[in-house]
């Protein structure tokens, strides 16, 4: 069961009389929904704001798709608002809409329901899916989304007709009405130096992929901005939230467990008085990634003794040049520190993320990986020291490169099926003859898959069509007219992307110096601890400027 700490009533939904019914849609099991912030985000916000009868969807198997709390069906809902993450995860929202009824093409449905999207795609690139849908929010749900759907109550509860509120809407911040509003269209931001309502779960389960885990944002954005990273762009300006805000949320919620969400979290300066004052209140907890330059003896020993086995570091690129390429600001020797101490103090598993297929690649980089594992396994036995043990299992987690929209990489070509293959095979070689190291890989097509989704145009909304009627995306591809490489191409810096209809706030013009900087192996730059106001790279400080206005 899934437990509420708002003080939601669930199952027992006030009547909607007066109320907007709301089919909040995850295209996913309930397991994931309720260990994604962004979903649990936008109920938490729409519960408190009152006037709406949400129900929870997921998708949890075939079949018509029904309410996790009443089981009333999809199309009896006026608002059908799906949370997307994921790409891949457009067949889903695809299939759902099918199998409970609503014509799959905005311009079929005429009347009610309202389909609504929002989620990073909606943000990054939102014009595969667009085909689908009516209307998307673009940016933070806390920036307007329960200030837009009230509207939308009053139009639907006085009997008004869809397009009416459409055409009311369509050239709000945030909103995108396919075919309707004026592009580019402002990403909906709250214009803060310091997030004033960190996202939390609003659910805790013993069935979530994270069991009976509070998960805590503690930072939004990232201010290494790495060249690869879409959430290094798209969640710009970083921000982080205050202690006090955090400790308030875990009091609120009392939950047995809490898991730190957030980019660079070492960075910062209360980690470590944080994390003790979880133990303290006998509050276990987890970490996500975290930067070897920031784990510190004393943060490392204070891990071990209160239970971590597991570390995990992100090498990304397999070479020193490739790291500089690619904005990675990493020291060699932090990262092989932070092994020997590992091993030192006996944690078990070491789990390291690394990117193949990047732009400009050589065997030379993938020689220079083979020495650098075989340093990594030096300092594994110089931490073991006569014990040998400690650090038992590294593991090399492999992902292909997905040049992203609003990336510097977004200009970049996917790397081919078959390279992607051949340096998986390669690293897997490498790997064979090291002691207690594991390989790991994403397949290079479902790389690709991700790829081909998120650099394309509406067209491509053909192609998810087909993936539902086909039932995968493989088979879809096949029986598919078009031509994945128009898409996964290179592309010209002066050539129009699709993905512009939106407007993240970082400038075009940045991004191409910044794809130009990665072709010369040049170093990435980091934003500075005083905000955009004391920079002027990337376009931020007059974008923000004009939000607060």
């Amino acid at each position: 069961m899934s437990r509420p700490y708002y003080g939601y009533s669930q199952p027992d939904l006030p009547e909607p009389g007066g109320r907007l019914p709301v089919a909040l849609v995850f295209p996913g099991p309930s397991s994931l929904a309720y260990s994604t912030l962004g979903w649990q985000t936008v109920y938490s916000l729409l519960a408190e704001r009152g006037g709406f009868r949400i129900e929870r969807f997921f998708e949890d198997g075939g079949g018509e798709p029904r309410s996790a709390d009443t089981g009333a069906p999809l199309d009896s809902f006026p608002l059908i608002a799906f949370s997307v993450n994921f790409e891949e995860e457009y067949r889903v929202v695809a299939s759902m809409l099918s199998r409970a009824g609503i014509p799959l093409r905005s311009r079929e449905r005429g009347g009610w329901p309202l389909v609504l999207a929002g989620g990073p795609v909606a943000f990054i690139n939102p014009l595969p899916i667009s085909p689908a849908v009516d209307c998307f929010w673009v940016g933070e749900a806390e920036a307007g989304l329960p200030d837009l759907l009230p509207d939308l109550a009053g139009v639907w509860l006085e009997g008004g007709d869809k397009k009416g509120f459409l055409d009311r809407v369509k050239d709000r911040d945030g909103v995108w009405v396919p075919g309707a509003s004026k592009t580019p269209v402002r990403r909906a931001v709250l214009p803060e130096r310091e997030l004033s309502r960190p996202a939390a779960s609003c659910f805790l389960s013993s069935k979530a992929e994270f069991r009976d885990m509070l998960l805590l944002e503690i930072n939004r954005g990232c201010p290494y901005a790495c060249r690869f990273c879409a959430a290094g762009a798209v969640y710009r300006p970083p921000r982080r939230a205050s202690t006090e805000k955090l400790k308030e949320v875990v009091e609120r919620a009392d939950p047995p467990k809490v898991g730190l969400v957030g980019t660079a979290l070492t960075d910062w300066p209360d980690l470590l008085p944080f994390l003790r004052w979880l133990k303290e209140r006998s509050t276990t907890f987890s970490l996500s990634s975290v930067r070897a330059d920031g784990l510190t003896p004393e943060l490392m020993e204070f891990l071990r003794k209160t239970g971590a086995r597991t570390l995990t570091l992100a090498l990304e690129a397999p070479s020193k040049r490739l790291r500089t390429a690619a904005g990675k600001r990493l020291a060699e020797e932090d990262f092989l520190l932070a092994v020997e101490r590992a091993a030192a103090m006996r944690f078990n598993r070491l789990k390291i993320y690394l990117i193949v297929g990047w732009p400009g690649e050589t065997d030379a980089d993938y020689d220079e990986l083979a020495a650098f594992l075989d340093q990594v396994q030096a300092a594994r036995d110089r931490g073991r020291g006569a014990r040998k043990s400690g650090l038992d299992l590294i593991t090399l987690s492999l992902s292909p490169l997905v040049p992203k929209p609003w990336t510097p990489l977004q200009w970049a070509p996917m790397a081919p099926e078959a390279a992607l293959s051949e340096r998986i095979k390669r690293i897997k070689a490498i790997c064979k003859p090291l002691r207690g190291v594991r390989v790991e890989a994403e397949t290079p097509f479902a790389a690709r898959l991700q790829a081909l989704l998120s650099r394309g145009d509406d067209r491509l909304f053909e192609l998810v069509e087909l993936a539902v009627e086909k039932g995968g995306w493989r088979a879809a591809i096949k029986a598919w007219d078009g031509d994945p490489a128009d898409y996964l191409r290179e592309r010209d810096v002066n050539e129009r992307l699709p993905w512009y209809v939106i407007d993240l706030g970082v400038s075009p013009e940045h991004l191409k110096r910044q794809w130009e900087a990665y072709r010369e192996n040049k170093p990435g730059t980091v934003c500075p601890p005083a905000g955009c106001e004391a920079c002027r790279r990337c376009g931020m400080e007059a974008w923000v400027q004009g939000a607060q206005e």
